[in-house]
């Protein structure tokens, strides 16, 4: 009988040590440097499942239709920013788009990430495989992409970027952190969570604008608006205007699950989208002033949010199911010298 042990297959451990290293490189800096052309860059921030794919879409859309022209990137790692743009279908993204390019030995060319619709330029950079790596570090090898690309010598006159808000990690701070736009804009609704996700953004604002950072915030859309008035006052506290409300309507729910835009010149929404359109443009970037946690409770009534309840403090005996145990410590305690 052979006792020799089978050979040990050396492939997955080169791989594993592959991707450590890989892990363990750190990107190249992002430039801060401004574009050469006059382009506004904006970033819109909100919760996860707000509206801020539908709401940009429609918005590009008709930036473009008023003669703009639009370059919109999905900074979202979920990559649905520009689905309804076009009809549903999926676009190529420049992570995963790279990395085939990459093991092919080709480089990465503006035709295969970026792609347009009636005048609206598009395009996603994507995110790891789900438990496979950092949604922010995808943002930031995404964009030194970008760059490798001309990103600072395409000729838009505007730039939206679209941000997951209720992720506080560095790659989604990136255009603040490192006035990578003129300004943001928060998009929420008459709900707690999502006015939490657009305060945490004006804290980060305002954060950076404290170590000398430029960026402000134009104001806040307001989109599933319901008429209960939580975001509008919201906005009020925090100093920023509302620069649109799109009502909750099932006309608008229902073309959107259908992936039909909305924000065209003539329609029964057009008029909304065209005036969102020129606020977004003229708005200008203001410091924010962030709300407590007690100031936004306060927007709501207190049986919404449970603001009555008193904290009581847990017992050893909760827990344990018997009194306290005095141990001694095995600390040790040098006398003063």
């Amino acid at each position: 009988m052979n006792m020799n042990p089978p050979p040990v297959n050396s492939q997955p451990i080169e791989f594993v040590n592959r991707l450590r290293q890989e892990a363990a490189h750190e990107p190249t800096p992002v430039s801060t440097q401004a574009p050469t052309k006059e382009t506004q860059i904006i970033a819109i921030y909100g919760k996860g499942g707000i509206g801020k794919s539908f709401t940009l879409a429609n918005l590009s859309y008709m930036m473009a239709q008023q003669g703009k022209k639009v370059l919109l990137i999905g900074c979202d790692p979920k990559s649905d920013t520009t689905s309804l743009l076009f009809g549903g279908k999926a676009c190529p993204t420049i992570i995963e788009t790279s990395s085939k390019k990459k093991l092919a030995g080709e480089a990465v060319s503006i035709s295969d990430v970026c792609f347009k619709r009636d005048g609206v330029f598009a395009m996603e950079l994507g995110g790891p495989e789900v438990g496979r790596g950092c949604g922010g570090r995808g943002i930031i090898h995404g964009f030194e992409t970008l760059e490798k690309l001309g990103f600072h010598d395409w000729g838009f006159d505007y730039v939206l970027l679209d941000f997951l808000g209720d992720v506080v990690c560095g790659g989604f701070g990136l255009p603040i952190a490192r006035d990578m736009c003129q300004k943001v804009i928060v998009v929420g609704s008459n709900d707690l969570q999502s006015l939490y996700v657009a305060n945490n953004v004006c804290s980060a604002v305002e954060y950076f604008r404290k170590l000398g950072g430029n960026v402000g915030v134009a104001g806040m859309v307001i989109n599933k608006d319901d008429g209960t008035g939580e975001a509008a006052a919201f906005a009020a506290n925090a100093g920023i205007p509302v620069l649109a409300a799109i009502p909750a309507h099932e006309d608008i729910r229902r073309k959107s699950a259908s992936y039909e835009i909305i924000g065209r010149p003539g329609t029964t929404w057009g008029p909304l989208f065209e005036e969102l359109a020129t606020q977004v443009g003229l708005a200008p970037p203001v410091r924010p002033k962030p709300q407590t946690q007690d100031e936004l409770l306060g927007l709501f009534s207190a049986d919404t949010v449970g603001r009555n309840v008193v904290l009581e403090p847990a017992t050893t005996f909760d827990m344990m199911g018997r009194d306290d145990l005095v141990k001694p410590t095995l600390e040790v305690i040098y006398d003063a010298a």
